[in-house]
């Protein structure tokens, strides 16, 4: 066999994004723990041996959905400076609060399977870390950021915060604890 094509009938986008959206609309309803990949079928009208044969889980399909809702409505914003940059990014990615039981929920499954783990650290964890860290090395190159800064620290303080409020459901996740967040780490790095 030449080319890059794998066996098999090739993959349908039209099916894809179907299933994409079923996952996560499944997951709004219902909640993680009752999503079945037989319901997640039903609703994009498919059978469930397609999305076995795309995805291992439920919770690889409803990863590829967050992964493509976090794609579609989270920029990585270059105003020129970091308070408007961290402003738009954190404002950004706590409008996103409605996808709580996607997030909650994939959290939890990486806390049980190591597998899912791994690979929730690589595409959605190391990405969202990679964006925040793009925004603070453009700072320390326009002299924002003290050079003796530790970037992982800051950036486990930032997502510390969005975590702790997304799995604890304590204090709002809006844009007012954007700012105040994005605040503290203009001041943290001075």
């Amino acid at each position: 066999m030449t080319g890059d094509r794998r066996p098999g009938r090739p993959r349908s986008e039209t099916a894809h994004r179907a299933i994409l959206a079923a996952a996560l609309d499944e997951l709004k309803e219902r909640g993680y723990a009752a999503l079945t990949v037989e319901g997640i079928a039903a609703r994009a009208g498919v059978g469930k041996q397609t999305i076995y044969r795309w995805w291992p889980s439920k919770a690889d399909v409803v990863l590829d959905a967050l992964l493509d809702v976090t794609e579609q409505r989270i920029t990585v914003p270059d105003e020129g400076s970091l308070p408007a940059d961290l402003l738009g990014f954190l404002g950004e990615t706590f409008r996103q609060r409605g996808q709580r039981p996607v997030l909650v929920g994939l959290m939890a499954q990486a806390l049980l399977d190591p597998v899912f783990a791994t690979a929730f650290k690589e595409r959605f964890l190391f990405r969202r870390r990679a964006v925040l860290r793009q925004i603070l090395d453009r700072a320390t190159a326009r002299g924002e950021v003290a050079p003796e800064l530790d970037p992982e620290l800051l950036i486990d303080v930032v997502y510390g915060v969005l975590w702790y409020r997304l799995l604890l459901d304590h204090a709002p996740l809006d844009d007012e604890a954007g700012r105040r967040l994005a605040d503290l780490v203009v001041r943290a790095v001075r």
